[in-house]
């Protein structure tokens, strides 16, 4: 959810979204974020961004849930996952970032898989970054190119 603020990043994060196309179809959905009081609760925050998630997932989609509690995968495994899915899934393999506050029980409950990028907890800036990297990661490992190194 929400805007990338610093140019730097959002210059970076593009560069990557451009890649991506030459190995699979690829676009990114960026929702706005929620504006609530101050006064509204985590978890009523967590509804309304879900609700927000929720419409913008389809029957047949393979929804991933970045996700601490995840688990977690070298670039190697993930390029397999990523290769594994292309072919199976109905429709569009959907990866997930949620808000500050996490996803709602809803979001979970549609989840397919939860995927964990690392223990520790980053901005959603750069875990915008860091996953769009990793996506064309997974493909220059799929198609054997140099980028990757063991």
């Amino acid at each position: 959810m929400g805007d990338v603020r610093d140019a730097s990043m959002d210059t970076a994060i593009s560069q990557y979204c451009k890649k991506i196309p030459f190995y699979w179809p690829f676009s990114m959905v960026c929702l706005p974020d929620v504006r609530a009081p101050k006064s509204t609760g985590t978890e009523k925050q967590k509804e309304l961004e879900g609700a927000r998630f929720m419409n913008e997932i389809a029957p047949g989609d393979f929804v991933v849930l970045l996700d601490e509690r995840g688990k977690e995968f070298t670039s190697r495994q993930f390029s397999e996952f990523i290769e594994k899915k292309s072919i199976e899934v109905a429709k569009n393999l959907v990866f997930v970032v949620g808000g500050p506050y996490g996803f709602s029980k809803e979001v979970y409950g549609r989840a397919d898989s939860l995927m964990s990028l690392s223990k520790m907890t980053f901005p959603h800036e750069m875990v915008r970054l860091f996953f769009v990297e990793q996506i064309y990661r997974a493909g220059t490992i799929m198609r054997g190119e140099p980028y990757h190194h063991d």
